[in-house]
């Protein structure tokens, strides 16, 4: 499932590195190889990291149909069971490109082989990651001295401390139970802990608590929890190409979504292993980007929609809690020269 973190790895990247490098090693542990793309046969394919996340599962439908190919991109599409192995990967040098959220890139950057650079954003959490809470607790006020089971860093962790502090608090005011999400999903459900921060699929399971409900969601927080493509520094440098390529594709995947919206739904609901009727619940919580709202996202201005802006605050999060020890250097960061000549190519 989608262990969308948001953690300082210092010793764990260290002593990832040894496990990850020798996991690529033995088929299908760190990463099962999906197929590689035909196009610029003479150079080595890119390989692109994706996991189970209803914003990254589009990636099938170029793989499916061929898109890849039709932009002359030279790809490798690795699926990941587990987020976290994505992120160890690209920081360790593993793959070229992830798909990972801002939040991380920033945390992982920091200790990565080379700088990690963000070139689209494909989605914004849009309801998707959610707090609930038992049938007492109908106010963000109300969560005052409770326990909140959630994967402590995560975004959900952000999308909390957001919450909290619009309405006076802060992550001092509640008691956070630090849990896998699956496991914090699960405590909630027996009744454990008062409340729970989860994605999907886990807070379908929360939700089987008599008298639960959902007190917020991503729904109410634009921009708080951008899902994007990440590229190291060294592909743009040498094959800036094949970037290109990348972000035109996934462009084509969107038009293809929307010309042929039940085969590309049945070839996400199958990457996601999920029936057809449960991945319409969290498509809804997804707000795929256009080229549109990609150039808003990477301009400056106020808000989480702007993800200079974001960047910042996220960095500010991070810092509070302990997750990192150090601002990182977010110069560079973002890069979008690519989603600049994409709306270029549109015009002409």
């Amino acid at each position: 499932m989608k262990f969308r973190r948001l953690i300082s790895f210092c010793a764990l990247f260290v002593a990832s590195l040894w496990l990850i490098a020798s996991c690529n090693q033995a088929p299908d542990t760190a990463g099962t190889t999906d197929t590689t793309a035909s196009a610029d046969s003479d150079a080595p394919p890119l390989v692109l990291g994706y996991s189970n996340w209803a914003g990254w599962w589009p990636w099938a439908i170029a793989e499916e149909e061929g898109l890849f190919e039709a932009n002359d991109a030279n790809v490798e599409l690795r699926w990941f069971d587990g987020y976290l192995e994505s992120l160890q990967a690209l920081a360790a040098g593993q793959i070229d490109a992830n798909s990972q959220t801002l939040n991380d890139t920033i945390a992982f950057t920091i200790d990565s082989v080379e700088p990690q650079v963000v070139v689209l954003v494909n989605d914004n959490s849009a309801g998707n990651d959610k707090i609930i809470v038992s049938e007492e607790i109908n106010t963000i006020e109300d969560l005052r001295g409770k326990q909140v089971a959630l994967e402590e860093g995560l975004v959900d962790d952000f999308l909390l401390t957001l919450a909290l502090e619009d309405n006076g608090m802060s992550r001092e005011d509640v008691e956070i139970v630090n849990l896998e999400t699956g496991a914090a999903a699960a405590a909630f459900a027996s009744e454990q802990v008062d409340a729970v921060g989860a994605f999907p699929p886990f807070w379908l399971t929360a939700l089987e608590r008599e008298g639960s409900k959902e007190l917020l969601s991503s729904a109410e927080y634009p921009g708080a929890i951008p899902d994007l493509l990440v590229v190291s520094q060294s592909v743009i440098e040498e094959r800036p190409d094949q970037v290109q390529a990348l972000v035109n594709t996934w462009f084509d995947v969107r038009q293809f979504m929307a010309d042929n919206p039940e085969r590309a739904d049945e070839i996400m609901a199958d990457r996601a292993d999920v029936s057809v009727e449960e991945f319409q619940q969290f498509k809804e919580g997804t707000r795929f980007f256009t080229i549109e709202d990609n150039l808003e996202a990477f301009s400056e201005g106020e808000g989480m929609q702007h993800m200079p802006y974001a960047a910042e605050r996220m960095t500010e999060f991070m810092l509070e809690v302990g997750l990192i020890e150090a601002e990182p250097e977010l110069e560079g960061i973002l890069d979008d020269r690519f989603v600049q000549a994409y709306a270029e190519s549109q015009e002409s």
